[in-house]
């Protein structure tokens, strides 16, 4: 196929010719090639490294009313919970244990959660555990709070654009939201020296072939350092609870294509992907990916943060099955490090 040959050969694309490499995941020949590829490349400036982020969802409370998620602003069949500082740093003291060197502090857009509380949680990380890298995702924030942020020790910030087409974008997120916000808080991002990451759901209500060509063309821009996407799960308490989950096969497919297009970028295998289908995490990183994300969050509260329905939170992907994942990426070929696992810049 061309579109794949000059995918691999390292050429730009047009914007139709990345629609038809998206509407290839059909073809399994082209799908073997781009993934054969993605695996190459990954080997070359990974080798069969996985690295591990712990993830801790600290508060469920948000702001916002985007339609697709669960811990919507509007959405009343959810139990509301803020962890304080103290049961944060437990949470890092439990995954420092079990090897991690990575913390994710994610929660909804809380702003309970000010620069001054936030700047005293992470320096409390760092001080106790200065060998580790604090990754946040807490939403839209001003380019002064992300510069505070920083300084105070965070080094990574995830913040998925979730579609770089506009009209796409108002089917997906209420008045008063808006795309060229989301795309302003990531350039702020990358100006601020954050390991920064953007990414998109696949097969999102209203989601096509052009629009994630759109998402190809946007993130070849911004050019960020990690990338994650995982098929759309509808939750029952949203306008979009009859919507068609998401495929895992092109979810498969665009990683490999991320992959090669952005060849040192840290690509998880996204909890979404394992929630869709039982080995999702383990097909992710043989597509190309590098990175998963167990669950550190204290047990009690993991069925709260639901974005989806049938979230996975108390299996394989919690961080106390550590050796259970271990295990099961050894049978594939690849090993879980014990590393900060930093983006190679250079």
């Amino acid at each position: 196929m061309q579109e794949a040959d000059k995918l691999i050969s390292g050429e730009k694309l047009t914007h139709g010719e990345y629609v038809r490499l998206v509407e290839s995941y059909k073809d399994e020949h082209v799908r073997e090639a781009l993934q054969n590829e993605a695996v190459r490349i990954r080997s070359v400036h990974y080798g069969r490294r996985v690295f591990i982020r712990g993830l801790i969802e600290f508060t469920n409370y948000c702001r916002n009313g985007c339609f697709y998620c669960g811990i919507n602003s509007s959405c009343k069949s959810v139990t509301r919970y803020r962890l304080t500082k103290e049961e944060i740093l437990e949470c890092c003291s439990k995954g420092y244990e079990y090897g991690f060197r990575t913390f994710v502090l994610q929660g909804g857009e809380d702003m309970y959660f000010t620069d001054d509380i936030l700047v005293d949680i992470i320096s409390s990380i760092k001080n106790m555990f200065p060998d580790c890298a604090v990754t946040l995702s807490v939403g839209e924030r001003e380019y002064s709070s992300y510069a505070k942020l920083k300084k105070a020790g965070a080094d990574r910030y995830l913040l998925r654009h979730e579609t770089a087409d506009e009209q796409h974008y108002k089917r997906l997120h209420p008045k008063g939201m808006s795309l060229s916000e989301r795309k302003r808080c990531l350039y702020n991002l990358k100006e601020l020296g954050y390991q920064v990451g953007a990414g998109f759901m696949v097969g999102s209500p209203g989601q096509t072939s052009d629009t994630i060509a759109s998402d190809l063309e946007f993130l070849s821009e911004l050019s960020p350092h990690m990338i994650g996407i995982g098929p759309f799960i509808p939750h029952h308490d949203t306008i979009f609870a009859k919507e068609e989950q998401g495929s895992v096969e092109l979810t498969l497919h665009l990683l490999t294509i991320l992959r090669i297009m952005f060849p040192k970028v840290l690509l998880p295998a996204t909890t979404a992907l394992g929630t869709a289908e039982t080995d999702g995490r383990e097909r992710g990183i043989l597509a190309g990916a590098n990175v998963v994300m167990p669950n550190l969050s204290p047990v009690n509260y993991r069925k709260e943060y639901a974005l989806y329905d049938n979230k996975i939170c108390t299996g394989d992907e919690a961080a106390e099955c550590i050796e259970n994942l271990k295990e099961k990426f050894l049978k594939i070929g690849y090993e879980i490090v014990q590393d900060r696992g930093d983006y190679p810049f250079g």
